[in-house]
């Protein structure tokens, strides 16, 4: 059963702006924290957080923090994802949930390719059949479903949907969003990181609006692995 991308912004630290622009000044203000939030205006925020980021002083931005709930995913991006390491996740266990009917994620590649999405469905169907029997199987074995559950998840593939919950500070969203939205990031990563980037610049547009792959600053970091598209990609994250 193929599935879609669903990512939602389920929580994420009030006045994120506020807290940024009160924590920098306060590292050169004699005043008390409360002083600092209540003369605190959007104009005067936004001012503070643009001259943060033309520095490149990005301490004060981990300060807030951005919760997602991501679903119709694959195993395969998890295991990217999980490589940004400040960070914290919430996944579900094939350990303790039986995949039955498990979903599966269909790279657009063999989506247009119709013999390929053929076998490629003719696949997860098998490995369908196989975990379910081992499953059955192990039980006999053990007597116990957990543990058979834990061993026949080894036949299971990386495009198995899952579900995550992921909270980053804005920081670790910056550089989670420049090597994550970048053209030459997987499809499947890169979906994902434009959307969660969509959410985080609706709430906190100040400071999430001119983040993005790091071409959008200057040139190309790729090299000849560029994906010769700078433009456009611009004009996509910039307008």
């Amino acid at each position: 059963m193929e599935t879609k991308l669903k990512v939602e912004l389920l929580m994420y630290t009030p006045q994120p702006e506020n807290i940024v622009a009160a924590a920098a000044k306060l590292c050169y203000s004699s005043s008390d924290i409360q002083g600092l939030l209540k003369g605190q205006t959007p104009e005067k925020a936004n001012k503070l957080i643009q001259r943060l980021l033309s520095y490149g002083h990005e301490s004060p931005f981990e300060h807030i923090s951005f919760t997602f709930g991501v679903e119709g995913v694959s195993r395969s991006l998890t295991h990217q994802l999980v490589r940004h390491r400040i960070a914290s996740y919430s996944q579900k266990s094939q350990r303790y949930v039986k995949e039955g009917q498990f979903s599966y994620i269909i790279p657009p590649a063999i989506e247009e390719h119709a013999e390929a999405r053929t076998l490629y469905i003719q696949a997860m169907e098998e490995q369908q059949k196989v975990y379910d029997q081992l499953v059955l199987l192990l039980c006999e074995q053990h007597g116990n479903e957990k543990q058979a559950l834990e061993d026949a998840r080894y036949i299971l593939p990386n495009a198995c949907e899952t579900k995550i919950v992921v909270t980053m500070n804005a920081r670790s969203l910056f550089n989670f969003f420049s090597n994550r939205c970048c053209n030459r990031a997987q499809w499947e990563i890169r979906q994902c990181a434009r959307e969660m980037l969509r959410l985080v610049q609706d709430v906190a547009p100040s400071i999430f609006n001119h983040a993005g792959p790091r071409c959008l600053q200057g040139p190309c970091p790729e090299g000849k692995m560029t994906c010769g598209e700078v433009q456009e990609v611009r004009k996509m994250f910039l307008g």
